[in-house]
């Protein structure tokens, strides 16, 4: 398969799985197994096209909390995404000074994606006939940034899939526990799509070339942005039970191809 076709692949996978709960790193792992592996500024750079999508569709919440940020509420609001940003980044650099890489080992992968599907199963069933927050507490943004550097060491586990499960856990609504995860996101994948190209540049490390570094991020933007629309219609009538069955699917039919 020609290259650049490959990245167009890989642009929709990260697109259509970075901000479901399903782990776009997991998946863009396992399609390198059989479109070849890709460097890690490709794979952190093209999530970054999502992250221009999210700020699209998010751009009215983005605009009034910005703008308004001298009403407490809003105040309030951008201090937790900016906690729980920091906590993210202070322990992801701690991380990576430690020598943590993703692996490129699948198992791992699989194990991360079958696990975090009975999670969210099991999550929901707890969930039924609970009364939920709307509010996000700052125990929920701390752990929220916390739960994002279970991500960064567990490639499958998901980083909003984690980021999700946490804040359900705790007590916040879907539609609360999800926006406030994919605006945090914005800052944590620009910041870390920025120190990847930046470090490629400086270190002259070897990556493909920029211009199809350039076609998977956007073909990543257009697909995440009807992504994340649907998602947030799908979570007005909907459980995320459907992808943790999908998620369980997917790990074990991994696990049985690995098996033979």
């Amino acid at each position: 398969m020609p290259d650049w076709i490959a990245a167009i692949v890989l642009g929709l996978i990260e697109g259509i799985t970075e901000f479901l709960p399903v782990s776009s790193t997991g998946h863009l792992l396992l399609a390198e197994h059989w479109l070849g592996e890709r460097s890690e500024l490709f794979n952190v750079v093209i999530q970054t096209g999502a992250v221009v999508a999210v700020l699209a569709v998010f751009a009215g919440r983005a605009k009034s909390l910005l703008l308004g940020w001298q009403q407490p509420v809003n105040r309030d609001y951008l201090a937790k995404l900016a906690i729980a940003f920091v906590l993210t980044a202070v322990g992801g650099l701690l991380m990576k000074k430690a020598g943590l890489k993703l692996p490129k080992d699948v198992s791992p992968v699989a194990w991360a994606t079958l696990i975090g599907g009975v999670l969210f199963v099991l999550v929901e069933l707890m969930l039924r006939g609970r009364k939920v927050a709307e509010n996000v507490s700052w125990m929920v943004a701390i752990a929220v940034g916390l739960a994002q550097l279970v991500a960064v060491a567990f490639p499958g586990s998901s980083r909003s899939g984690t980021t999700i499960l946490i804040a359900l856990v705790l007590g916040l609504s879907r539609s609360s526990a999800t926006e406030f995860s994919f605006l945090l996101g914005i800052p944590t994948l620009l910041a870390a799509g920025a120190k990847e190209t930046l470090d490629a540049l400086k270190n002259h490390t070897p990556h493909e070339p920029w211009s199809h570094v350039l076609l998977g991020t956007v073909v990543a933007a257009v697909t995440a942005f009807m992504v994340v629309k649907w998602l947030m219609r799908f979570l007005q009538t909907h459980t995320f039970v459907t992808f943790g069955w999908y998620r369980i699917a997917l790990g074990i039919v991994i696990l049985a191809l690995l098996s033979h």
